[in-house]
């Protein structure tokens, strides 16, 4: 198990019957990069990595 598994699953536990729109998460993403900078890097990553994810692995 990945350290960030336990974040990933108190996510869950604790939001997980809630709907929310890719607006909302990205309000939030870029809250988060706002207060803690140096995540700027993973966030755009992860962020891109969602954005792509129906693209052809050509």
């Amino acid at each position: 198990m990945y350290f960030t598994d336990r974040g990933i699953e108190e996510l869950v536990a604790r939001r997980g019957e809630e709907e929310v729109s890719f607006e909302w998460l990205a309000d939030q993403l870029r809250t988060f990069v706002d207060l803690n900078p140096d995540f700027e890097t993973p966030v755009e990553r992860l962020a891109t990595w969602l954005a792509r994810l129906d693209d052809d692995e050509d």
